[in-house]
């Protein structure tokens, strides 16, 4: 019976990610919007929620998505912060790049989502918290 709720567990993972990254952007949003509001100048806003929104989720994933026994190491951690730099590297890149070509910003920044969140899942999955 525990190993079948633990496949289970583990056939539901990218659906506990995806999960974990909508409530991640969601307060990535809000701290954006609360910054934006409170005056703070739109870069450091962004900056902001990003790094709220990557807490978030770091709290989500360590302890619903990616089965740590033991806890996360400190590779991980670092490993955690580097993926994300990668997926805001990816986003940056990708919105860049299609809007010099004409497309809206806002379209172009809907369509980097599956690239970077796909990208980050992966690093996260099969490289920092593989044997996890």
């Amino acid at each position: 019976m525990a190993q079948q709720i633990g496949a289970l567990f583990a056939r539901l993972m990218f659906a506990r990610y995806l999960l974990a990254s909508v409530c991640a952007l969601s307060s990535d949003f809000a701290t954006f919007l609360i910054l934006d509001h409170g005056g703070a100048a739109p870069m450091i806003a962004a900056l902001g929620g990003y790094l709220v929104g990557l807490v978030v989720h770091w709290v989500i994933s360590t302890r619903f998505v990616f089965d740590l026994a033991h806890g996360p190491t400190h590779a991980q951690r670092i490993g955690f912060v580097v993926s994300a730099a990668v997926g805001m590297g990816i986003t940056m890149a990708l919105v860049g790049a299609l809007s010099a070509i004409g497309l809206a910003p806002p379209i172009a920044k809907l369509l980097s989502v599956p690239a970077s969140f796909l990208t980050v899942y992966a690093i996260r999955k099969y490289g920092i918290f593989g044997k996890a």
